[in-house]
């Protein structure tokens, strides 16, 4: 059920059907079948995985994904009065990296090189953390939204997986023929008081190397959005913005445009995914970098997770600090 960013959080339960993609070649025809779905009223809340990219993009790099599906989606008649439920806390898990500190100096050092030959100006570098859950994971979902606070978080269940995503960041959102992105590019750690805090806010807006990170992101993003865009109408309205979240200061910025006659879904995901912020730039480029340095597969990590409803709505997330749990191991 995602919720947004200044919305009510929607239930979903018991979908009409279910689509999934296995394969490359099965993501633009279940793409379509969203929008078929929706323009008949219904609703469709899913995921995209990172790996889909080469769907929309074949020169994109990415690992092959093994159980998880490249899209799922469950296509329902209408959202279900929120309810709270009564499902106990987890306790504290013991995350363990799957990279070891040697291997991440490595990742760094090489993409410091690339960046230094001009092969990339951004690479977006991740590591993966696993963990065992024991009980319920809808206790570690309130957990995350509860640390994160609010943004776009969403818990999914496909059956053997389950996704619990306290993502902030917004992908994007369509409102008829208005598009929304809002990249997330520069981090710091709020303060400890309040005048701190503030100092580390104009640090983290000031700073020349987040608002390098923070602009190349908005000039791909424009790019992507001129590419299912009216003519002219692509804008930055808000750069360098700096949102507090519980934990940490996170610098963000607004690129929005008015979009073409007969954009679907799946048009804009070709324009956009993945998310620049995810990937970095050149996009192609990055991604290369990312598969021959990271050691397997994002899954929903980074990829896409959203709401398409009837009337041209639709709101997706980029899939940061998001937990994939697979019941059939048991682990993350």
């Amino acid at each position: 059920s995602p919720s947004r960013e200044a919305g009510a959080s929607l239930l979903f339960e018991a979908p009409l059907r279910v689509l999934s993609a296995a394969s490359l070649d099965e993501v633009e025809p279940l793409l379509d079948d969203v929008d078929i779905e929706v323009n008949h009223g219904r609703h469709a809340v899913g995921f995209v995985a990172y790996e889909a990219a080469p769907a929309f993009e074949p020169a994109f790099a990415a690992h092959r994904l093994d159980v998880l599906p490249l899209a799922w989606f469950g296509i329902f008649e209408a959202p279900l009065p929120h309810r709270d439920d009564a499902e106990a806390t987890v306790p504290a898990a013991l995350w363990r990296g799957r990279t070891s500190e040697q291997q991440y100096a490595r990742a760094v050092e090489s993409i410091r090189a690339s960046i230094g030959r001009g092969d990339v100006y951004q690479v977006n570098y991740t590591v993966r953390l696993d963990v065992g859950i024991a009980g319920n994971a809808g206790g570690l979902y309130r957990r995350l939204l509860a640390a994160q606070g609010p943004g776009y978080g969403a818990r999914i269940h496909t059956g053997r997986f389950e996704l619990l995503s306290a993502s902030p960041e917004l992908f994007f959102e369509r409102r008829g023929d208005h598009i929304v992105t809002k990249p997330m590019k520069g981090t710091a750690r709020r303060g400890r008081w309040l005048e701190e805090d503030d100092q580390r806010a104009e640090a983290l807006a000031a700073s020349e190397k987040e608002r390098a990170e923070n602009v190349m992101i908005v000039d791909l993003l424009r790019n992507d959005l001129g590419r299912v865009a009216r003519t002219g109408s692509v804008a930055v309205p808000r750069l360098f913005d700096v949102e507090r979240r519980p934990t940490v200061l996170q610098m963000t910025s607004t690129i929005e445009a008015t979009l073409q006659g007969g954009v679907s879904t799946w048009d804009i995901f070709a324009a956009l995914f993945p998310c620049g912020s995810v990937t970095g730039a050149p996009k192609i480029a990055a991604s290369r970098a990312i598969a021959s340095l990271e050691d397997g597969s994002r899954g929903v990590y980074c990829g896409a997770i959203g709401h398409v409803a009837p009337g041209g709505q639709s709101t997706f997330s980029v899939a940061i600090r998001t937990v994939t749990h697979d019941h059939h191991t048991g682990r993350t």
